[in-house]
Formats: C-alpha cells, sequence, structure tokens
C-alpha cells in the first residue's frame, strides 16, 4: 500500500544544533535525529543515549504500589501461603518469572520449590480451559488449598466479581496490572497501576510511568517489597532480562521507563545467563552470546514463548524461564521451537481465509471477519496482519465453547492510529459478553447471533471517528540523508539509538534524487539495487558520487524492473551488512517515488 511521507517535525532545525553535536560527541545528523524526537537539550539527548538505572523513576510513582508492597510483606511476614496469577502471554509469563525467582532470592530456594509445595506457588491460566484473567473456579480451587495471598500480574483491573469472591473466602488480593482501568476499581486490599494516573497530576505521568507493561509493573513492585522484606536485599538487575523480554513482547513505548528498562535488560540477554535465555536464544538461530536488538527478540525470542499460550500450554515457558541449568532447558526451548512452528503453519491457513473474507469486506471502513475452526491463539496476529495489508482497524471471530456446553464468538482486534479502538468497541458494548484492551488492541466475547450487528455496528463506528475517504498509512521520515553523510561512523552512532521499537522507531531517511544503476531479484519476492549518488553542479569533478546497494523485502511485484535507469528518491534505512563477513554500508528499502 503506498504511505504518505511525513517528516517527523518540519520546524527548521536550530543553528545550535552542530553545537550540540560537538558537546555531545556525535554527528549532527544523530543530533538532529534526536531533536526532532522531541529532545532539545543537550542534557536530554544525553539521558537518550545514556539510560542509566539511576534515571528510573522511584516505584512509588506507580498509584497504590506502595500499599500494594505493604500488604506484600505483611501476608509474607504472617506466613500466608501466596500465590501469584499471570497470564499466558509473554508479559504475562515473564511478570509470573520474575516474581517466584525474586521470591526464591529473598526468601529461600525451599519458600518456593519447582513443585508449588512451598509458601510461594503461581497460577498460569490456560487460554482454552480458563480464558483471560481471572477466574472464580480457580479462585475457589486456590482458597481450597491454603492461598491465603493472592498477587496479580499482567491482569485483574477488571476483575470485580472475582475479587469480591475471594474476599468472601478469605484471601487478601493485591492486583497490578497495565491495562486501562474501567469505572469500577476490584475491591483488593490494594491496586497498582500506572494507568490510574490518567487524566491527573502525579509523577507517574511525569515519568512515563504509565507506559510501563505488567513486567515492568511487577519489576516495580518487586523492587518496592525488597527494602521491606527482612534480610539482604537482592540486587534487582538480575531480573531485568525478564522485563526486557516481556517489555518488548507487549509492544508498548519504547520511551522513557521502558526504554531504561529494556536498554539494560538486553545487556542480560546477551549475557545470557539465565539457562532459558540461553537455550532460547539458540533455538532461535542466534549465538548465545549474540548481542541482540527488540527487533530479534519480538521476531526471535518473544514468539517461542508465546507460542506456549497461544498452542498448548503457558507453563511450558514459565518452566524454562527458570530452568535451573541448561540441561533442563533445552528439552523445553526445543518443544517451543515446535510449537512455534506449528503456529505458523496455522497462521498461514487463516491468514488466506482471512484476506479473502477481506477483499469481500473492502468497500467496509473497518472489517470484522469470522471462522467458527479458527484458532483462538492466532487471530490476534493474523488481525495485525490483515491491518497492514488494508490499514484499516480489523476485529477477527472464532467459535469458542461454553462450560454449559453452549459456544459464543471470541474475537481479538487489532487498530491503526488514527482510531481508538477501545473507545469504539465500548460504544458497541450491548453486543458483547465483555471486552477489554487499548488503543491498538483489544479482546472480546460476545453472542452468535450478535455478528451482522458487530460488523454493521463497527462499519459505522469506525466511519464516524475517521470519516469515510480511505485512508493510507504514513512512513514518518526523519531527514533527507544524502550519500555522501553515509559512513559507518553514522551506522555506529544509529545503533545508541536502539532499542527500536513503538515510540522510538528505527530512523528512517529520505534519499535525494538517485539513479537506480542496476535492478536485480532474489528469492522469491525480494529486490537487490544499485543507486547512484547525483551530485549538484557545484561538486561534479571534485569527488566521485557514492554507489551504494540497497535491498527492498518482498517488494517485487511491486518494484519492478522498469525502475532501472530512472530518477528516484527512496525512504530507507542505513545498515551494515556483513553476510560474508566484510562489513558492508546497505540501504534496506521502505517505499519510493519516482
Amino acid at each position: 500500500m503506498p504511505c504518505n511521507w511525513k517528516l517527523l517535525s518540519a520546524e527548521p532545525v536550530p543553528p545550535t544544533i552542530g553545537r550540540l553535536a560537538d558537546d555531545l560527541g556525535i554527528t549532527r545528523v544523530i543530533a538532529e535525529v534526536l531533536w526532532r524526537r522531541g529532545y532539545d537539550s543537550a542534557q536530554e539527548m544525553d539521558r537518550f543515549l545514556s539510560p542509566g538505572l539511576r534515571h528510573l523513576a522511584p516505584p512509588d510513582s506507580i498509584p497504590g504500589l506502595a500499599e500494594a508492597a505493604k500488604v506484600l510483606a505483611r501476608g509474607l511476614a504472617e506466613g500466608r501461603r501466596f500465590c501469584v496469577w499471570g497470564d499466558y502471554d509473554v508479559d504475562g509469563i515473564t511478570a509470573t518469572a520474575l516474581v517466584l525467582d525474586f521470591l526464591r532470592v529473598r526468601l529461600g530456594p525451599e519458600a518456593a520449590p519447582f513443585d508449588g509445595s512451598g509458601q510461594v506457588r503461581h497460577f498460569l491460566p490456560n487460554r482454552a480451559r480458563d480464558g483471560y484473567g481471572l477466574n472464580s473456579a480457580g479462585i475457589e480451587a486456590l482458597a481450597a488449598d491454603g492461598v491465603g495471598l493472592l498477587l496479580t500480574v499482567d491482569c485483574g483491573i477488571s476483575a470485580v466479581a472475582e475479587v469480591a469472591r475471594a474476599n468472601e473466602l478469605g484471601l487478601t488480593v493485591v492486583v497490578s496490572d497495565h491495562h486501562l482501568p474501567p469505572g469500577e476499581l476490584p475491591p483488593a486490599a490494594a491496586v497498582a497501576d500506572p494507568r490510574l494516573c490518567e487524566g491527573r497530576s502525579c509523577g507517574g505521568c511525569c515519568t512515563g510511568m504509565c507506559q510501563l507493561a505488567g513486567v515492568g509493573v511487577a519489576f516495580m513492585l518487586m523492587a518496592a517489597l525488597n527494602r521491606l522484606l527482612p534480610g539482604e536485599p537482592a540486587d534487582m538487575r538480575q531480573f531485568l532480562d525478564l522485563v526486557a523480554l516481556g517489555t518488548v513482547a507487549d509492544v508498548v513505548e519504547l520511551t522513557a521507563q521502558n526504554r531504561i528498562l529494556v536498554k539494560n535488560g538486553l545487556l542480560l540477554i546477551k549475557e545470557a545467563r539465565r539457562p532459558g535465555i540461553a537455550s532460547l536464544k539458540a533455538y532461535s538461530g542466534y549465538d548465545r552470546l549474540a548481542d541482540l536488538g527488540a527487533g530479534q527478540i519480538g521476531f526471535g525470542l518473544a514468539p517461542r514463548i508465546n507460542a506456549a499460550g497461544r498452542m498448548a500450554d503457558p507453563q511450558i515457558a514459565l518452566d524454562l524461564l527458570l530452568a535451573p541449568d541448561i540441561d533442563a532447558a533445552n528439552p523445553l526451548a526445543s518443544k517451543l521451537d515446535g510449537l512455534n512452528a506449528k503456529r505458523r503453519s496455522e497462521e498461514q491457513g487463516i491468514l488466506e481465509e482471512a484476506l479473502k473474507q477481506a477483499e469481500e469486506q473492502k468497500d467496509r471502513h473497518g472489517l470484522v471477519l469470522a471462522s467458527e475452526h479458527w484458532h483462538a491463539g492466532v487471530i490476534g496476529i493474523v488481525a495485525s496482519r490483515v491491518v497492514e495489508r488494508y490499514y484499516r482497524p480489523v476485529l477477527m471471530l472464532c467459535r469458542e465453547e461454553d462450560v454449559a456446553g453452549g459456544a459464543h464468538w471470541k474475537g481479538s482486534g487489532r487498530s491503526i492510529a488514527e482510531f481508538d479502538l477501545h473507545e469504539g468497541l465500548a460504544g458497541l458494548s450491548r453486543l458483547f459478553l465483555g471486552f477489554g484492551g487499548h488503543h491498538q488492541a483489544a479482546g472480546l466475547s460476545m453472542p452468535l447471533e450478535n455478528l451482522e450487528a458487530l460488523r454493521d455496528g463497527f462499519d459505522l463506528a469506525v466511519e464516524a471517528a475517521i470519516g469515510s475517504a480511505p485512508l493510507k498509512p504514513s512512513l514518518k521520515l526523519d531527514r533527507e540523508l544524502g550519500f555522501g553523510e553515509i559512513t559507518h561512523t553514522l551506522l555506529k552512532e544509529l545503533e545508541l539509538l536502539q532499542p527500536f521499537g513503538m515510540g522510538n522507531p528505527e530512523p528512517l531517511f529520505v534519499s535525494p534524487p538517485v539513479l537506480v544503476k542496476d535492478y536485480r531479484t532474489f528469492g522469491s519476492d525480494h529486490v537487490k539495487l544499485m543507486l547512484a549518488e547525483q551530485l549538484p553542479p557545484d561538486q561534479v569533478g571534485t569527488r566521485p558520487g557514492a554507489l551504494l546497494p540497497a535491498k527492498a523485502w518482498r517488494k517485487a511485484s511491486e518494484l519492478t524492473r522498469d525502475v532501472q535507469g530512472k530518477l528516484m528518491r527512496f525512504a530507507f534505512t542505513p545498515r551494515i551488512d556483513r553476510f560474508d563477513g566484510i562489513p558492508k554500508i546497505e540501504l534496506q528499502v521502505k517505499d519510493w517515488e519516482g
């Protein structure tokens, strides 16, 4: 789909930018990139380039967290049997692993043995059997097993009835979550959620705590608890690999507090001291000591963790992350690798069917796609792929059996930047058994008979919000970048901007007009170009024009051979190609004009 090209900032670069670059010891290009992203002083730029842990906000910046830590410390001191209740995605699994690992360090391994027989145990819901979040049946089973202190991670903010049932059974409940809170909060002993600060002035909003993933909230809560428990405090840095893995996988903004946590957590993932991480890297095709970026986490490690909850049992992934040695970790990583392969195969089949349905609904502003045989663990991934293809909000539904023997639709939605999916679904709540989520992603359940009403209502809701004219995705460009400015020094400095992700995209540049000297295809749908810089008249004869290779992945059907010999402009990211062992500069093409 063609894109609209937009500069991140149309404001002229200030004349002081060169001095800022000199003060920081960076190229002017990097200084301009940072300035266009809102960092307009040397101090702000330096903090972004060097996000040390000393810049973390205090944990009690999160509303309710200080009280939550006190409740947990008091319950553990009283000897209450403790359970952490997580979720079946990467964020929930890593948050659960972090709490268990922390308590083993602080209370001793005998307090939290792997078989759950000690004071500390856990509950990870099975997607197919238990569904998302707290459920009364599970709470009743925990109460019968003697649990008296319950902590939720990455869930619980909407579980009003379930927490009330836990209270009836004598459990003390602490909710830690990062999802949008409803109008009525659960009646827990404490509720810690950075999103509670939205709409009022508090430390969370000012420091970026609002963007934390569930595992980030769990980390901050354990950091506060660390100071309240008796004995020698634990070094909280040892848990940052789990924080980085869960945060990247949950696709939250990699700015402010998340940037600090992930940047430092990636250093631990590189070292791979945790046996489960080392094994997961190997089965993802990376060297054990490979230096991974957020993209490699998101496309390599995270999908294998996610595959456990999507295709089988999240306990497999939890066991991997807590494995005591590499011999215990390897069989689990192998099993996750197989589940991920199965997930990819299932995803491809569902995608083909979904695209066929989408084509039949291409006149609608919002797409509602449904099939009774689609896999609940895969429809969210496929919804994202359909959004990429059609650039409009998408809901995908599959059939789910009820406990009572009936059935309903279970749905997963993904959106575009211009449409708030949670708000759109709120206006259709009369159709649902339940729903929840974010601006860009949501989940729902619905009676089978409401399908057509949802299709019509969702289409109208999207049109009312964004208008009837078809939208095109926007490419946010950092600046024009001439070939003469692309050096190995610049590419090394671009790595300082890692980790890339939502809120901190990989820098994208636009070329001046360049000549397409050569065109070749490779693989099934890839293009390799040779692009020649066109020197301005006053420089012709003073130096040779730069000649750079470029690749456009999966673009051969759009970027065809007739571009050879043309003057064109390209939106690209410069990279170092080390394929043959010799580092070379290469451009990764995202879009083109001309």
